[in-house]
């Protein structure tokens, strides 16, 4: 009987992130030892459960084995890393033999000691698994591909789209794939194309969004079993930071690699029609200011905790407040020292409450408001997609004609309903600001007038030509025009 072995291990490391990724970062993201499938998906169980419904469809026995995921941070701490590793490991050992092994993993995983987590855990998986295994992983877009990677690897699948809309129908592609070597009809190989670029490329805007069908066209070519652009995570230090362009061929690397090619030097040509416009804080609250259009839907992207910020910082409600803008909804502010305080004063409660700027000059001052608790959920969530994420225990307090939403959870703001789910009435306020970069667009952007996207100083700032990398091992672009010329 053909025998799958399902997991996932990871979490999206911010180099500069003064927060360390230990166990309370996994175990409040949620860490499942074998069965991670009977909970609720996430972002990244969500695959575990695409591969265990269709393994056991077709009457594969399944093993299932560690499912840790972390809230992006800084370098997951050495011992914690390793423990995790080795219970993927150790439990791989204990399924021996098995035919496929299908990993969720981010890509951009670094812990004290390793700058590449995955080509760790992946070399690993080969060499107890074998060379006739079928061994893949689905990645986050945002992810660093490295030769540990590829040589261990049948196939690396990565997310289309920014934001993750598409993790299911990946998880399901990589799947078949890799079903593909087990049963002798394909015999998968990599081909990967450094792209020398440091970026975001959102895709609900063009020509990205055309680029997606671009790549998606690319797979129904002969020979060519996968296509992903991996743009890389600009905040991670590490040699492969670059986005790169992934073919997977049917046994043929040549079309691979030249595929890659093409296909980076149409991205390439495409790298300042692509590159996001970013408003001064100055001139984003002026935009607000000025509508007569609602909701305005304004996006801190420097604060995002998706990106390892903490998701405290001030500046934007500190502007709101200088200019007297009332009838705006913020959030999510990770404030669990303010929640705990919210919860002990009550619903109704009307008091003084230091809000945010509490974990570094990142995030700017604390702001000390007068404020009245409107609603306090214990254990609250909001959706990502067609998952969950927990923000853990949540309040709601108004001051100085502003919504405020409190977190105790680290987590990024991703739908109308980390709002709503307190009363809050989107449609009626002049703006919502949103703690994120990119991943609140699937559901903010229908209910908006617009969308702003502000460069406000934070732990993120989208300044690619100045991220202070020391370990990136090419010239990259915008740092530099050409990135290519010294190869010439």
């Amino acid at each position: 009987m053909t025998k799958v072995l399902i997991a996932c291990l990871g979490t999206e490391t911010n180099t500069f992130s003064p927060i360390p990724t230990g166990w309370a970062s996994f175990l409040e993201a949620g860490l499942f030892h074998g069965d991670a499938t009977a909970h609720p998906p996430n972002l990244f169980t969500e695959p575990l459960h695409v591969w265990h419904r269709a393994a056991e469809a077709r009457g594969f026995e399944v093993v299932e084995s560690i499912a840790a995921f972390a809230q992006p941070a800084g370098p997951t701490v050495r011992p914690v890393y390793e423990a995790l590793r080795d219970e993927l490991m150790d439990d791989l050992k204990a399924a021996l033999p098995v035919d496929m092994v299908l990993v969720s993993m981010h890509g951009a995983m670094v812990a004290d000691g390793y700058f590449d987590c995955e080509g760790d855990i992946l070399a690993r998986l080969r060499e107890t698994a074998g060379p006739e295994a079928a061994i893949g992983a689905e990645l986050d877009l945002h992810c660093s591909i490295t030769a540990a990677m590829t040589d261990a690897a049948d196939a690396l699948i990565t997310f289309k789209e920014y934001p993750h809309i598409d993790g299911k129908e990946r998880a399901a592609e990589l799947f078949d794939l890799l079903l593909g070597k087990v049963e002798g009809r394909t015999r998968p190989a990599i081909s990967v194309h450094d792209c020398r670029m440091v970026g975001v490329w959102p895709t609900t805007r063009e020509p990205m969004t055309a680029f997606v069908d671009t790549l998606k066209a690319a797979e129904k070519q002969p020979g060519i079993l996968s296509v992903s652009f991996a743009h890389g995570f600009p905040w991670s230090d590490v040699p492969d930071t670059t986005a790169k362009m992934v073919v997977v061929t049917d046994d043929d690397p040549a079309l691979g690699a030249a595929t890659a090619r093409a296909l980076g030097a149409q991205i390439w040509a495409l790298r300042e029609q692509t590159a996001p416009t970013y408003l001064s804080l100055a001139d984003g609250i002026d935009r607000v200011a000025a509508s007569n259009a609602s909701p305005v839907i304004v996006a801190d992207v420097s604060d995002n905790a998706g990106g390892g910020a903490p998701g405290d910082s001030t500046f934007v409600l500190q502007a709101v407040l200088e200019r007297g803008l009332t009838n705006i909804a913020m959030g999510l502010f990770w404030d669990p020292i303010a929640v705990r305080f919210c919860k002990e004063a009550g619903e109704g409660a009307t008091f003084d409450l230091r809000i945010g700027g509490k974990s570094g000059p990142a995030s700017g001052a604390p702001v000390d408001l007068t404020v009245t608790v409107r609603k306090v959920i214990d254990d609250a969530s909001q959706s990502f997609g067609t998952s969950r994420m927990p923000i853990g225990d949540a309040a709601w307090v108004e001051a100085n004609g502003l919504d405020l939403v409190l977190i105790s959870v680290r987590q990024q703001t991703f739908d109308p309903d980390a709002f709503t789910q307190f009363g809050i009435d989107l449609a009626a306020r002049s703006a919502v600001v949103v703690k994120s970069s990119q991943h609140f667009h699937a559901g903010f952007a229908p209910i908006g007038s617009e969308v702003l996207y502000l460069g406000t100083p934070g732990a993120i700032t989208p300044d690619f030509a100045n991220i202070p990398f020391k370990r990136v091992a090419v010239p990259y672009w915008p740092k530099v025009a050409d990135p290519w010329a010294e190869d010439r």
